[in-house]
């Protein structure tokens, strides 16, 4: 396969201009960019197919430049339904340089064919009213813009002029970054197509409609159920090592289901078609090896966390699987049982009390049932005494203690008064944290 049919092997492409001209002009070292909405101090992993496509085109030899929306960012693309909220320059500027640090986690902005990260507000900040009013905004008829799908489905519902200009600014920077940078092609998920096409017809409505330009997209990767990619427990995976922790950001790629992981290696990974293909045919035959998983989560992982993180990631993973909590540091054990449901306890509550308390049972009679089983553990040894008492000097920093039903329940038994995120439970909630290894 050549790079454009591995893209299509790959569900990389979607919408595209002239495909047969773009695999010709992708035959020889060309400029490609793709931009990068500064909304956010960090980036997630909803924006790794773009990022990782940037990666694919800079490895084959062509030019890549990763476009921050230093001013666009102040504005925000049109939402399918709400404005969004509008940000400080400041704010703006600050997340562009945390932007920067992220994708230099993934491209190469050294050597001899360096990415070059572009920001849009070294252009369009010195832009006046007149210029954009004359320069570019005669050239785009109302009528075309009312067809483009970000404007069109906000149309009834509300959009201010603000949102409306976006499309403008956007094709801007592609005429912008075509004269400075000699850049033919422009990259983005399908739900940019509207953008793209504005700014290959700005780019020839000004220089002439001979000039090759190209827009190619990428579908959007959605879960399984149909729900938004990216978020676990309603919380993003972000690409900021300090606001998602390694063991978290590799376990959201290690519980990904078996009909989606063939998939998302494609996307995501940049191992070969026939690796892919040997760990898809793994997925077929011995799912519950989770081989697929465990490569993707190792990938991503070190490119975010590095192999110290990595190396983190798994030990957490292996200790909280097999039970021997005592390996870990306090630290290591707070995250990996961040998600686990946590109680606040008395110190000196019997262990009776204490099940009953953190829902695990239902009556001290079902505990000490539980109990005799041998069904539960405190700190990863079986408790046997049913008149047993659990206290503050005894807990893990003296702070808490895991509670451990069977193979799958875990609960933190926490002696402090706060915890970071008060995510105290109370008798009526449901207890219950899934670990895989």
């Amino acid at each position: 396969m050549n790079f454009l049919e591995e893209l299509q092997w790959r569900g990389l492409v979607k919408d595209y201009t002239d495909l047969e001209a773009l695999q010709k002009r992708l035959e020889k070292p060309t400029t490609v960019y793709c931009g990068f909405d500064p909304t956010a101090d960090s980036l997630h992993v909803g924006h790794l197919q773009q990022i990782m496509l940037l990666r694919r085109y800079q490895k084959v030899g062509h030019r890549v430049l990763a476009l921050a929306g230093g001013f666009t960012g102040m504005i925000g693309d049109p939402r399918p339904t709400t404005e969004r909220k509008l940000l400080q320059h400041e704010e703006v500027l600050h997340n562009v340089e945390c932007i920067k640090h992220q994708l230099a986690m993934f491209i190469e902005f050294s050597g001899d064919n360096a990415a070059v990260m572009v920001n849009n507000n070294d252009w369009l900040e010195k832009m006046t009213t007149l210029d954009f009013l004359r320069d570019f905004g005669k050239q785009f008829n109302i009528a075309y813009m009312l067809q483009k799908d970000t404007i069109k489905r906000r149309v009834d519902t509300g959009l201010s002029y603000l949102e409306f200009s976006y499309t403008i600014l956007q094709a801007i920077d592609f005429y912008h970054l075509f004269k400075e940078y000699d850049c033919r092609v422009q990259i983005g998920g399908s739900d940019q197509w509207g953008n793209l096409t504005s700014g290959m017809d700005l780019i020839k409505k000004l220089e002439g409609n001979h000039t090759e330009v190209f827009g190619i997209t990428s579908p959007l990767i959605t879960k399984s159920d149909g729900s938004k990619f990216g978020k676990s427990e309603g919380r993003n995976i972000w690409l900021d090592p300090n606001r998602t922790s390694a063991y978290e950001f590799y376990q959201f790629w290690l519980n990904t289901p078996d009909d989606s992981i063939v998939d998302y290696l494609k996307r995501l990974s940049l191992k070969t078609p026939e690796e892919i293909e040997r760990l898809a045919h793994l997925v077929e035959t011995e799912p519950e090896r989770r081989e697929a998983q465990k490569a993707l989560a190792c990938e991503l992982t070190t490119y975010v966390h590095g192999q110290k993180g990595l190396e983190k990631a798994l030990r957490i993973s292996e200790t909280l699987f097999s039970g021997d909590f005592m390996s870990l540091s306090p630290a290591e054990l707070k995250e990996g049982l961040s998600d686990a449901k946590k109680v606040l306890v008395d110190s000196g509550i019997g262990i009776l009390d204490a099940l009953v308390l953190a829902g695990v049972c239902q009556s001290k009679s079902n505990a000490r049932q539980l109990i005799q089983q041998g069904s539960i553990s405190i700190n990863g040894i079986k408790i046997q005494a049913i008149d047993g008492v659990l206290v503050k000097e005894e807990a893990i920093d003296q702070e808490f203690m895991i509670l451990k039903k069977g193979k799958r329940i875990i609960i933190l038994l926490n002696f402090s008064r706060l915890l970071e995120d008060n995510r105290y439970v109370t008798k009526n909630s449901k207890i219950e944290s899934h670990l895989m290894r």
